[in-house]
């Protein structure tokens, strides 16, 4: 198995508790009725939540993203530059904004 999916695998097992919130609401098609997956690779990059139809990509950050300003940045051109949108949302918005969270995801979905 390849490093990044084995990663990726590690990751969906240990899904922050705004992860688990938001997927309740992405998961089976429940958005616009489009496919979400959650901790996917792209590249050597894993993402937390893609709408591969869409080529949408939905990033939660948390206290730890501060810091990794720079980062994120270079992460998010080559999402970009592969043909991918990248939404970033806190992870306070998701508990405490969800319907304004899940209305904003929805703009840039089909249908």
């Amino acid at each position: 198995m390849h490093p990044v999916t084995r990663r990726a695998r590690e990751l969906r097992s240990q899904a922050t508790d705004a992860e688990r919130h938001l997927w309740r609401h992405l998961r089976r098609r429940q958005l616009k009725g489009c496919r979400f997956r959650r901790q996917h690779p792209i590249g050597s990059y894993i993402v937390d939540f893609a709408c591969l139809e869409a080529h949408l990509v939905v990033e939660l950050d948390g206290g730890q993203h501060a810091e990794a300003v720079r980062y994120d940045r270079r992460r998010d051109a080559f999402l970009r530059q592969a043909g991918f949108r990248v939404l970033r949302y806190w992870n306070h918005e998701v508990f405490q904004e969800l319907e304004a969270v899940l209305m904003d995801i929805a703009r840039y979905l089909p249908g």
